[in-house]
């Protein structure tokens, strides 16, 4: 019988064990292999939705009891395995995909859990071990990386030899926000005077270049314009020796990424990285650390100063009259923008131009480029109406407070008199600014009088409530019930505001 009951606890805990390495592999997946993110999501379930930690509770209690009653292993197993609720259990039970690298991260796993078992002997420790799953996952992560770092050299080395090989001029565009939108505009900007390539969606990190320039760059490319992201100093420093740009560009610093890079200031390092081999610098002058940083580029670098005001003494500044754009330059010579993007942001149009003009765009060039359309970026402030007459503004890639807002009054500004809807789950990576800015933006939906908020999930569900009313606020638990709840009452000439979404392994 104790064979039997040993052996039953065994299998529990096998299975128990790989529920946990199958949540925290995807969790690790979706975060990009970066360690430290399981532990940091395991503590966001913890704290943002605390009865989801209740099965480590009750497996704790089971794993005590078995000390005196033979057995009890097997449900501390699979209770362990079962948490965080919402995470672990829920319908359709999300899968990762068994990519190369995950695979590696995956045997890495089992062979710590194999290690115990063999070293051990014992059920007890090896389901004692299952809600240690992600601070495990991240270690494996950590012990990895040498290997990854290798593994990708390869790549990174065609990559290097294909942008030697071909030889156009690197634009890299970096900044807290608006990378994406300054790259699309560089682009429209730039194709009707020579070949370009820009590297696509947002393919800012190594791998993601190194694969953009592999699969994308072709012969004849004359400019390739790369954005670059960044969690952290020296990443950016990295990209940009391996892909040294002629022209860098910041478009503005900001919050995004806060809670990764701890401040401010070391956001600002870190952005300032893509300037140190380029010959041509432009920055976002509006921007008081940036303005600093052309002061002192000035001496070694040509830069390029943009603004969003009229009186800052820009070589570039794009400046809005309410809905129109009217850009100017160092020697006032102006222009109007034909068709402003309703949620746009000015200022990545004026970084756009200052790239254009570094690289030779003449000003009638760019006239006639803004006299066509501004080239719209997926996900990002895009309007369409559905089939009920409903107008739908996506706004699902944004995750700043700045963007947030300007997409919010470009909401307001279409609804005019009919209801707005504002389905949002906040927005996150914010540190210690997170719970003020998402109650600031509640509170910024409550000042649109026709406004409902939509609350998703409960990652950021405290400060959203704190800072809307009660009667013009709705709670969903994810985004597809908050589409029914609005589906349920929103009439044709409404509009529908979608303020970013979270990946599914946050609470």
């Amino acid at each position: 019988m104790t064979a039997l009951l040993t052996s039953v606890e065994w299998v529990a805990t096998g299975l128990g064990t790989a529920v946990a390495g199958l949540t925290w592999w995807r969790v690790a997946q979706r975060e990009h292999y970066e360690p430290g993110r399981c532990t940091s999501t395991l503590r966001l379930w913890l704290t943002k939705k605390p009865s989801s930690g209740a099965p480590y509770a009750l497996g704790a209690a089971f794993a005590i009891a078995s000390v005196k009653v033979p057995g009890l292993v097997a449900p501390a197993a699979l209770s362990f395995a079962a948490a965080p609720i919402g995470l672990v259990i829920r319908k359709p039970w999300p899968r990762p995909a068994f990519t190369p690298r995950l695979r590696r991260l995956a045997g890495g796993w089992v062979l710590v859990h194999a290690a115990v078992a063999v070293a051990f002997r014992n059920p007890t420790i090896n389901a004692v071990l299952i809600p240690f799953g992600a601070p495990i996952t991240d270690a494996v992560l950590a012990a990895l990386k040498p290997l990854e770092s290798a593994l990708s050299k390869k790549f990174v080395t065609s990559a290097r030899a294909k942008l030697a090989e071909v030889g156009p001029d690197v634009v890299a565009i970096t900044g807290s926000y608006g990378k994406t939108s300054t790259k699309a505009y560089t682009e429209a900007l730039l194709a009707s005077e020579t070949s370009v390539f820009a590297s696509p969606a947002s393919f800012n990190n190594l791998m993601g270049l190194a694969r953009s320039v592999n699969d994308g760059l072709a012969p004849g490319t004359r400019v390739f314009v790369a954005e670059m992201g960044t969690y952290g100093p020296g990443e950016i420093a990295r990209l940009t020796s391996i892909f040294p740009p002629k022209v860098a560009a910041i478009t503005t610093i900001g919050e995004a990424h806060l809670e990764r890079m701890g401040s401010r200031a070391t956001i600002v390092r870190a952005k300032l990285e893509i300037v140190e081999r380029a010959e041509i610098v432009v920055l976002n002058v509006d921007v008081p650390e940036l303005a600093q940083a052309a002061d002192e580029l000035a001496a070694t670098k040509t830069v390029i100063r943009c603004s969003t005001r009229a009186d800052a003494g820009a070589d570039v500044a794009v400046v809005p009259h309410g809905g129109e754009w009217e850009v100017r330059d160092a020697t006032e010579r102006r222009t109007a923008v034909a068709e402003p993007p309703g949620a746009g942001h000015p200022i990545n149009l004026a970084i756009a131009i200052g790239i254009s003009r570094a690289l030779g765009v003449a000003w009638s060039g760019i006239e006639s480029n803004l006299r066509r359309r501004l080239p719209s970026v997926a996900h990002r402030a895009e309007v369409s109406a559905n089939a009920e007459g409903i107008y739908i503004v996506d706004d699902t890639y944004n995750a700043n407070p700045n963007g947030a807002a300007q997409a919010l009054e470009h909401a307001a500004e279409l609804s005019k008199d009919r209801r707005l809807w504002v389905v949002t789950p906040g927005m996150v990576e914010l540190g210690d600014q997170q719970d003020a800015r998402n109650a600031d933006f509640a509170a910024q939906v409550m000042d649109v009088p026709n406004a409902t908020l939509v609350v998703v999930g409960d990652t950021n569900r405290r400060p959203l409530v704190a800072g809307s009313l009660a009667e013009r606020r709705m709670l969903a638990r994810s985004r597809s019930e908050a589409m029914g709840m609005v589906g349920a009452s929103a009439q044709a000439g409404d509009v529908v505001l979608f303020e970013n979404d979270l990946p599914d392994h946050y609470p």
